[in-house]
């Protein structure tokens, strides 16, 4: 399949691995739309239409879903890659802080998801695909919530590929060690566990998704990780 003049919706679309999944829709010819919450300058600098929203707020994603679908006349595809990253010991995470998590990682997952099946599937169907993350398939000790959030988002991912068969594909991608800012000692101990003795790419990650987008709906319910096989150790 061709991305072509498709519709395609990337959440947190205006930097880091949401930036470079959004360049690499543009270069296959899809008509890229933006979401952002707070980085309207990064997110307009794209040349992409853009549409804010806070994703804490199911009305505000509803409208979002709907602002997009009215611009551009249709919605072929949408990648839930917006989220939030934060380290505690255990003992110490509290309530606000497990919710700053759950509330973007996984809780807005499910309801940009539903909001994109309400209109794909009277079109006749469409593709999600879910960032969610390597901390869904390794424990990281000081990131409890953070890794729970991301696992909910490969169950959700299958549970939802399952009640929208055989109309929307529902896939997940999974990024390791993609780093966008200085590497430090945490980073490079991730790197030389990697069987691939690197980190990974924005683009690698993004190569991934568009693979999800272009296939055929037949393959739903699947993650990849895009992590140089350190969830294999």
């Amino acid at each position: 399949m061709t991305l072509q003049n498709k519709v395609i919706l990337v959440t947190g679309g205006a930097k880091r691995i949401g930036r470079s999944i959004a360049l690499a829709l543009a270069e296959e010819g899809a008509d890229v739309a933006i979401h952002y919450g707070t980085s309207e300058a990064e997110a307009r600098a794209l040349g992409f239409p853009c549409f804010q929203a806070d994703l804490e707020s199911v009305p505000e994603i509803r409208a979002l879903f709907d602002r997009v679908a009215n611009h551009f006349g249709r919605m072929d595809g949408v990648v839930n890659n917006a989220a939030r990253f934060t380290r505690f010991d255990p003992l110490d995470i509290e309530e606000a802080d497990w919710d700053f998590i759950h509330s973007v990682n996984l809780k807005s997952v499910f309801f940009c998801c539903q909001a994109a099946a309400k209109i794909m599937l009277p079109q006749g169907g469409g593709s999600i695909v879910n960032i969610s993350s390597l901390g869904a398939l390794r424990p990281w000790e000081e990131h409890a919530h953070y890794c729970a959030s991301k696992a909910g988002v490969v169950m959700l991912t299958k549970a939802l590929a399952k009640a929208w068969a055989p109309h929307i594909a529902v896939n997940t991608v999974a990024p390791g060690v993609i780093p966008f800012d200085a590497i430090d000692a945490r980073i490079e101990k991730f790197i030389a566990a990697s069987p691939a003795k690197r980190a990974g790419t924005g683009e690698e990650v993004a190569e991934a998704v568009l693979n999800f987008l272009r296939g055929s709906r037949f393959t739903t319910g699947q993650l990849v990780a895009v992590d140089g096989g350190l969830s294999q150790r």
